[in-house]
């Protein structure tokens, strides 16, 4: 389990690797709150491509990087969900403080790129 970022402009992309359950989601939610809190982006996107498996720590984490975001006005994006993955999210009710994007959406060129993992 590991979290690559990449800042967009104001956005930045924590793309998330591996298992997102109780054992993965609290070093996860660790690195993404250091990002946010050390840029501040106008926008968050969670990228779940490489995210095979998600139970409700995932939920867990999706709700308080929103709330970090809340703080200074920041907004959180979704987006490479399986379906699984985008059935726990709907029944949860992330689509009320979350944008969900049916892909990674996005072209813009890396400005930079930093990786964290186990």
């Amino acid at each position: 389990m590991s979290v690559t970022f990449q800042k967009r402009r104001d956005r930045v992309v924590a793309a998330l690797h591996g298992d997102l359950d109780h054992h993965g989601a609290a070093p996860m939610r660790l690195e993404i709150d250091r990002r946010v809190c050390e840029d501040k982006p106008a926008v968050l996107r969670l990228d779940f491509h490489d995210v095979p498996f998600m139970d409700s720590s995932g939920v867990g984490l999706v709700m308080g990087r929103f709330r970090l975001l809340q703080t200074y006005g920041g907004r959180l994006e979704l987006c490479g969900m399986s379906a699984q993955i985008a059935r726990i999210m709907r029944l949860s009710g992330i689509e009320k403080i979350a944008t969900v994007l049916s892909e990674k959406g996005d072209t813009d060129e890396t400005d930079t790129k930093h990786e964290t993992g186990n």
